[in-house]
């Protein structure tokens, strides 16, 4: 056995079973030091890939860092970690928790090592491995930016696990990574470690039956259910035309009635996909009210058991407010809704359930489908179209491949079904194309933000940001040639600088001595070359490597200086440091007789009459300049580097390093002209903030200083509202209520009610709020930028009367679910807690310590806390 072969016995001695196929291309990636891209369906085994390089970081004495999209997966994961490592090896580190954070192994949110990254966290020192699970989020418009930003900024170092569901476009993704960060391997997995079978269901007019039919029938939508709906379709045209027609087949089944489907074809446990909270909540309550019971006696002892533990953090009358009795009644018997609307501990205790197998069937809105490991024997989707807020919009084969994922648990099921429920807005066929459909193509939703923007002006030279930022994937999928280039930049700029080491001297300036005695036309010091023509004035005689030339005028543009030369034979020449190998030397000075020179910059407006411009070419012939020679050897010698005894070797390896800075210039020029998109963007938002005062001749201000260290969707409004007093002189009450009005956004289609303020104060503060507000997004909006979100105040009340003690029960109602109340205040509280760090009132970080107090209390604290147990 080879000892690579016994450390992979090793780190997989754990599982009982014999890693598959894929599996293994991925360990053989990671045992090669190449990172990996895996691609495969929900729970086809992505995990033990991530596992094993967080085993190969233990082994190394180094560290390992598992990324989740979401708080819920994370606290999961952590205690999956646990389980398998201890506690003492493994910390969380969430906004809500942080959990021994100096373990070698550490999971936490993306956005969490993002800003480690921009703050320069000790801790990524000696980081081996980042585990960046549901990658995918690449294409999520908010979170997206976050992965690329940690996928750029990471050390070369660091090895990337990146766990993804099954995507179409894995190679094109893994040969940007590869491109970014070095060999990066993509293993693809197409097969579901449970086979799925897609269904269709339907109601029957013509028997009264529940059909239960496959959508494919050897490959290609079933036959019996499109004859079914081409005479529902027939019906319809007739009745239109006002006959009667045949009887209309078809009709949609009852959840109810489908439940009885589900549990008769032993197809329980089960997801029920609703996109509607409200109607999440009445199918659980609907199947309560009926006495529907899919428990044992047994298994309602177990889950009274659970449920007691769970809610041990929360009063009796915050219970009473979340309606606990009658979710301990649904819970119970077998049945729970799942959404985003519920407080987190109920939606716990509903994950904990229904993963022991105690809660048979959950209504759940799509958010179940993202994250948490919950698999069950069937998916049944309610209906193919949702509403986007504007209109109805058919799923598409992503967001159905997301959703069936979850049917089939390993181990236990042969099959997973997924069952659509038949609805008049979405013919069979489309859905049956939808089954059929494989393509998931991942793209990115990369975007500068403001934060992101100061934060690359602290850390990076502009050339260095817009090297960073053509390295994204946005870039690389819109101009893939551009990312290759700037690649290969950051290798031969490597190259040159470990050159430029090389030729070091500890005995003296070896670029002087190349200035002084080294002759050879292929040395260069550009720096040099460039300094010598910042000196220059017009009228200066001065040689240019080899011949003589007048200084007409002198600029300096974006790339260097530019000098405008009348040589002897009369030829006319715009220089610059790129076209001379060495730097320029002043012989003397002519009077420019006939031009007429402007009192600033040496500027030429006018040569005047070519007569004059040919008598000047005379005057520099008639001066009869002579080279000077070289220096004579004595002084060569006298110079501390001829006593080096490897000074050959370091003007050899200084020679290669020009060499490459000039191939280093033909690639940037390459890169600036094709097309920047992301550049152009950064380029936009820099212009803004410039305008605000944010940023200074690329230095950050004050502001700018400030606007780094806030993350929130809204920075910028956050960062000009702290730094212009806007939160100062507030209590912490007032200051807790104001600060929402970054956090809370109104989500009814209906009109939003009237904010109402308890202090003119507070109303005063939201007036100038609003007045900011508009102004920058009307510079936003003029700039090409997407304005941000505008300030809502509609929680400003709700705020006030929770800090100020109020109960819960007085605060829900049909605007605010228990789910949206707990979420805001948790938001509120990360908000608050950046004013309490970074604001530059004392008194007004004293006073955001203090409204977080007060928020941070009941059903809220309960949400921030880790779950008993977690959610295994």
């Amino acid at each position: 056995m080879t000892p690579s072969s016994e450390a992979r016995q090793r780190r997989l001695a754990r599982y009982d079973f014999a890693p598959d196929p894929f599996q293994v291309q991925a360990f053989d990636a990671l045992d090669a030091g190449e990172s990996v891209l895996v691609a495969a369906p929900t729970g086809s085994g992505k995990t033990v890939i991530a596992e094993y390089g967080l085993e190969m970081a233990i082994e190394a004495g180094m560290r390992g860092f598992y990324t989740a999209p979401i708080k819920a997966l994370s606290n999961q994961k952590y205690h999956d970690l646990c389980g398998h490592y201890g506690i003492d090896r493994v910390g969380l580190l969430t906004g809500d928790n942080a959990v021994n954070v100096d373990a070698p192994l550490l999971v936490m949110t993306t956005e969490v090592l993002r800003n480690m990254i921009y703050a320069r966290s000790p801790a990524l020192e000696s980081l081996h491995v980042v585990v960046l699970d549901e990658v995918h989020f690449l294409q999520d418009a908010y979170r997206g930016p976050v992965w690329e930003e940690v996928i750029i900024h990471l050390e070369p170092t660091v090895r990337l696990v990146a766990l993804s569901a099954t995507v179409s476009n894995a190679d094109e993704i893994a040969e940007w990574l590869t491109t970014v960060r070095g060999p990066t391997r993509a293993v693809v997995e197409g097969r579901r470690p449970v086979e799925l079978r897609n269904m269709y269901a339907y109601g029957d007019k013509t028997t009264h039956d529940i059909v239960l039919a496959e959508t494919l029938v050897d490959g290609m939508p079933n036959p019996k259910v499109l004859k079914a709906e081409a005479g529902e379709r027939s019906f319809d045209r007739q009745r239109r035309r006002g006959g009667k027609g045949q009887r209309s087949r078809m009709f949609p089944p009852s959840r109810l009635d489908m439940l009885d489907v589900l549990r008769d074809n032993d197809l329980l446990p089960a997801i029920y996909f609703i996109f509607s909270r409200n109607q999440c909540d009445e199918s659980a309550a609907a199947c309560a009210r009926s006495g529907l019971v899919l428990t044992s006696a047994v298994e309602r002892d177990e889950i009274r058991e659970i449920v007691d533990a769970r809610v041990v953090g929360l009063s009796d009358d915050d219970l009473a407010a979340l309606g606990f009795t009658a979710f301990c009644g649904q819970v119970e018997s077998g049945i729970a809704a799942h959404h985003a609307g519920m407080v987190p501990t109920f939606k716990e205790i509903v994950e904990a359930l229904f993963m022991r197998g105690l809660v048979k069937v959950v209504f759940a809105t799509e958010t179940l489908a993202v994250g948490i490991n919950m698999p069950a024997r069937a998916v049944v989707i309610d209906k193919m179209s949702k509403f986007t807020g504007e209109h109805h919009e058919t799923l598409k084969a992503s967001e159905y491949t997301q959703l069936t994922g979850r049917a089939g648990r390993r181990g236990i099921d042969s099959i997973g079904h997924a069952v659509v429920v038949w609805n008049p807005y979405v013919s069979f066929d489309q859905v049956a194309s939808v089954a059929l459909s494989r393509t998931f193509r991942l793209s990115s939703a990369f975007r500068t933000t403001y934060n992101m923007a100061v934060n690359l002006v602290r850390t990076h030279s502009p050339q260095e940001t817009r090297h960073l930022l053509n390295l994204s994937l946005a870039q690389y999928q819109a101009s893939r040639g551009v990312v290759e280039v700037q690649a290969r930049i950051t290798k031969r700029r490597k190259e040159a600088d470990r050159l430029r080491a090389q030729a070091h001297s500890d005995f003296g300036d070896i670029d002087d001595y190349r200035r002084r005695f080294v002759r050879d036309p292929g040395e260069r010091d550009r720096g040099a070359i460039e300094a010598s023509l910042m000196r220059l004035r017009p009228g200066d005689v001065a040689w240019f490597d080899d011949k003589p030339g007048l200084v007409l005028s002198t600029s300096v543009r974006a790339k260097g200086v530019k000098v405008k030369v009348l040589f002897g034979n009369r030829a006319l020449r715009a220089l610059t440091a790129d076209e001379l190998v060495r730097a320029a030397s002043t012989e003397t000075h002519l009077a420019l007789d006939g031009v007429s020179v402007t009192g600033h910059q040496g500027q030429i407006i006018d040569q005047g009459d070519p007569r004059v411009l040919r008598e000047l070419a005379h005057k520099i012939v008639r001066l009869k300049l002579e080279r000077p020679p070289s220096p004579p050897p004595s002084e060569r010698e006298q110079h501390p580097c001829a006593k080096d005894p490897d000074l050959k070797f370091k003007l050899t390896a200084a020679k290669s390093a020009d060499r490459i800075e000039r191939e280093l210039d033909q690639l940037e020029a390459r890169a600036d002209r094709a097309a920047e998109v992301v550049s152009r963007r950064f380029d936009d938002v820099i212009a803004l903030l410039e305008r605000w005062g944010y940023v200074t001749d690329w230095q950050l201000t004050p502001r700018g200083v400030l606007l780094s260290r806030v993350f929130h969707e809204c920075d910028l409004l956050v960062a000009e509202s702290v730094a212009s007093g806007l939160l100062d002189d507030l209590d912490p009450t007032s200051l807790a209520a104001f600060v929402s009005t970054f956090v809370y956004e109104y989500r009814s289609a209906e009109p939003p009610p009237d904010a109402t303020f308890p202090s003119t104060q507070l109303r005063s503060r939201f007036k100038q709020l609003e007045g900011v507000s508009k102004r920058l997004q009307r510079d936003e909006a003029s700039s090409g930028l997407t304005p941000h979100r505008a300030p809502d105040a509609g929680y400003v009340a709700t705020v006030t009367t929770w800090a100020h003690g109020g109960e819960l029960a007085d605060l829900l109602d049909d605007n605010t679910t228990p789910g949206d109340f707990v979420r805001t205040m948790k938001q509120l509280i990360d908000l608050l807690r950046q004013v309490a760090a970074h604001a530059p009132n004392p008194a007004t970080r004293v006073n955001a310590e203090q409204a977080v107090q007060r928020v941070l209390r009941g059903v809220v604290l309960s949400a921030s806390t880790m779950p008993i147990g977690g959610v295994s």
